[in-house]
């Protein structure tokens, strides 16, 4: 893979991309490679690429070999850590059940590396939940107290309407929709029966999220296009996980209709992937949020970095008879707005949620 650095720290950056590269596309394939151990039809990728995600799972965490990642050198590793453990409890009977026992341990040692990364006070510290949330759900060994942390500081920063400060202060970003909400609601999935409080925050968090993916498919613009608004744009796509987990949850709100999730994500998807410069020549993601546009990058932002946005195609893990695939498609809420058809008034999530 080569490593597209804009901001000119090359050397830096190079100790990071592989794993953010493999962590990121994995944590969203992973409800489809899932999807595939029950493909009754069973394509020819559903044969193929959960074995090579399985060999790719063996080769990045054995300390042996020639394509060992880096899970604890700097402060990167844990955030791409805990999307390849997102991945995992996303999709457990092909990328966790199936492994030889080796390739087990192997995976437990790379997690528990991290340990040693600090997180910042931000959406950070549900990287750490989210990877001590997997090891408990492998029946391992695990620190609840930075689970426990994790949720509470959230809920401090909670700001109302579905919408969390990232840390005590509100950015105007995608990073509830990146991090915060997917994150969340997969830590209380994997842990939540463990402690009475957290079983307790369940049923707001997920009505928070909920919430903020109909503010999500409300954003989607008649053409497609959202907002260039706040850091990481060159997660592209990615900027709708969130509202792409609620679809694949079978979660959207009633005045939603999966088909026009669909629809509308299909075409913000297409919009950017179909931007010209968006790929190298080899077909490696260049760095840009509508094609390439190398002055968008942060200082942490690389070729791996990019790969968030396959977050978007978690609904993959749909069964075909499920209303995402299976409705017509239909006009999204800002399209049905600007074509002048009627539609019920918007309202903000209560106070006490």
């Amino acid at each position: 893979m080569p490593v597209e650095v804009p901001t000119g720290n090359l050397e830096d950056r190079r100790r990071y991309a592989h794993l953010e590269a493999f962590g990121r596309l994995m944590t969203g394939i992973a409800p489809w490679l899932e999807h595939c151990a029950s493909d009754s039809q069973l394509t020819p990728a559903c044969a193929r690429i959960p074995s090579l995600a399985r060999e790719a799972l063996d080769a990045a965490t054995d300390p042996g070999s020639p394509d060992a990642m880096n899970f604890s050198s700097g402060a990167q590793p844990l955030v791409d850590a805990a999307f390849l453990a997102l991945a995992i409890v996303r999709a457990p009977d092909q990328l966790w059940k199936p492994l030889e026992a080796r390739v087990q341990q192997n995976i437990i040692r790379a997690l528990r590396s991290t340990r040693v990364i600090l997180p910042y006070q931000n959406n950070w510290l549900l990287f750490s939940a989210m990877i001590e949330t997997t090891l408990c759900q492998m029946g391992e060994s695990w620190d609840s107290m930075r689970v426990d942390y994790a949720l509470r500081a959230h809920n401090n920063w909670y700001k109302g309407d579905g919408v969390y400060g990232d840390g005590p202060e509100l950015h105007v970003d995608y990073y509830n929709s990146y991090v915060i909400h997917p994150m969340l609601m997969s830590v209380l999935d994997g842990a939540g029966d463990t402690q009475h409080d957290w079983q307790q925050m369940r049923g707001r968090v997920r009505a928070r999220a909920i919430r903020y993916a109909a503010l999500q498919e409300r954003a989607i613009a008649p053409d497609g296009s959202f907002a260039p608004v706040g850091r990481s744009l060159c997660y592209r796509f990615g900027a709708f996980h969130l509202l792409a987990d609620i679809a694949l949850r079978q979660l959207l709100p009633s005045a939603i209709a999966p088909g026009q999730v669909r629809s509308a994500l299909t075409l913000v998807m297409r919009r950017m992937a179909e931007a010209p410069g968006t790929f190298d020549e080899h077909g490696w993601l260049r760095i840009g949020f509508c094609g390439h546009q190398p002055h968008l990058a942060e200082g942490y932002i690389s070729t791996g970095s990019s790969y968030l946005c396959s977050a978007a195609w978690l609904p993959l893990g749909l069964p075909p008879s499920a209303p995402f695939w299976n409705q017509p498609a239909q006009l999204w809420t800002s399209k049905k707005a600007w074509e002048g058809r009627d539609l019920p008034a918007d309202h903000a999530l209560s106070a006490d949620l």
